[in-house]
């Protein structure tokens, strides 16, 4: 391998290093002090960050990086917990909405402090 390469896959291996160092702090911080996960933080902060504390369900999963599926294990999770709720999609009815309740509003709002701090902590 040549001087090139090798510092390119040594800035790839820090990357991948510096992202499990950091998800596993924010997980650990986020379920102890919150009961949620990483994954749980960002669908409620998506969320939080809209007009109408709602998205349908295919442009969230785009947003936090994860399958269809996946999304609608996270959802499922937030909405046992009174979180999230789903819905019809007023603009076009096959689409599927994912909406903020007042209780997932109240628990983005109490764990976004712990969020910014963990990406202080792991991130400088």
């Amino acid at each position: 391998m040549g001087t090139a390469e090798l510092e390119l896959v040594d800035e790839w291996r820090a990357l991948l290093e510096r992202h499990a160092r950091t998800s596993s702090a924010l997980e650990r911080r986020l379920q102890t002090d919150h009961g949620i996960g990483m994954s749980e933080y960002e669908v409620l902060e998506r969320l939080a960050g809209t007009d109408k504390d709602a998205r349908r369900m295919q442009d969230l999963a785009d947003a936090v990086h994860l399958s269809q599926s996946a999304l609608s294990r996270v959802v499922a999770r937030l909405e046992a917990d009174g979180l999230v709720r789903r819905g019809m999609c007023p603009e076009d009815r096959r689409g599927i909405m994912a909406c903020l309740t007042d209780d997932g509003r109240e628990r983005y709002d109490a764990a976004r402090p712990t969020h910014r701090a963990v990406l202080a902590e792991t991130l400088s």
